[in-house]
């Protein structure tokens, strides 16, 4: 299984916490700073979904994956009503964890963001619109533009039995529809624990944005959530780091 989301990542995310890890990404960002902002995966406009849920106070969580974490965490810190957006690990055990481990592609984890929201403000099947539309692409099976493995698939572990026909009418729909160039393989996973990633993943996309993996794969998605989804769009991300203050 391969990992070249980052050319030096697995090498130089293992001491990020420190001073050298923030300069090596500083600059190796800034040789592509000028780079045309140019996504692997395009996004799609895509209809709604038929089935959704009904607005209701109080807050609710989802849990996507679809590739690296640091642009699907990126695009829905930006989505108004979301109140937080966690990176982490989903579909394994507790003990896997972890993000050498997980990139093995042996641990059933896949790289994921579990997203707590207010159904009054964003709906779930929302959610999902953007999730299919801008935040991945839901044809590739075990890979997203060039990071491969099971543990970047494109899987939604519903939280309940409510969720999980949200997403498969959405999913059924938008295949009828053939919205999609090609079928869509996001599988669907339930009575999975999310398990947050370490902190230097977190909110990773705001505090690097001059990251090439992150200036040639994630900036365009916010991008095209801002132009595709105006009335969702926020423009202040929701950060962990903010949030754990």
């Amino acid at each position: 299984m391969t990992d070249i989301r980052k050319p030096a990542a697995r090498h130089s995310l293992n001491f990020a916490r420190g001073a050298l890890a923030a300069l090596a990404l500083a600059a190796a960002g800034a040789v592509f700073w000028q780079s045309p902002a140019i996504s692997a995966e395009d996004a799609v406009v895509i209809p709604p979904p038929a089935m959704d849920e009904k607005a209701a106070s109080g807050t609710e969580t989802a849990i996507f994956a679809g590739g690296c974490f640091w642009g699907v965490q990126g695009v829905f810190q930006h989505v108004k009503g979301v109140t937080r957006a966690v990176s982490g690990y989903t579909g394994g055990k507790k003990d896997t964890a972890v993000y050498e481990t997980v990139g093995t592609g042996r641990t059933g984890h896949a790289e994921s963001v579990e997203i707590t929201y207010e159904p009054s403000k964003v709906t779930y099947g929302q959610l999902l619109q953007v999730y299919f539309s801008v935040a991945h692409n839901p044809t590739q099976l075990n890979y997203q533009g060039p990071d491969e493995g099971t543990q970047y698939r494109s899987t939604i572990f519903a939280e309940n039995d409510a969720q999980k026909k949200i997403a498969e009418s959405y999913i059924a729909q938008l295949d009828k529809a053939k919205v999609f160039s090609k079928p869509i393989v996001t599988t669907l996973e339930m009575g999975k624990t999310f398990y947050p990633a370490e902190g230097y993943h977190q909110d990773f996309l705001t505090l690097n944005p001059t990251y090439p993996y992150i200036v040639y794969n994630d900036l365009p998605k916010v991008a095209n959530l801002k132009q595709l989804f105006p009335a969702l769009y926020s423009e202040k991300p929701v950060l962990v780091q903010s949030a754990s203050n």
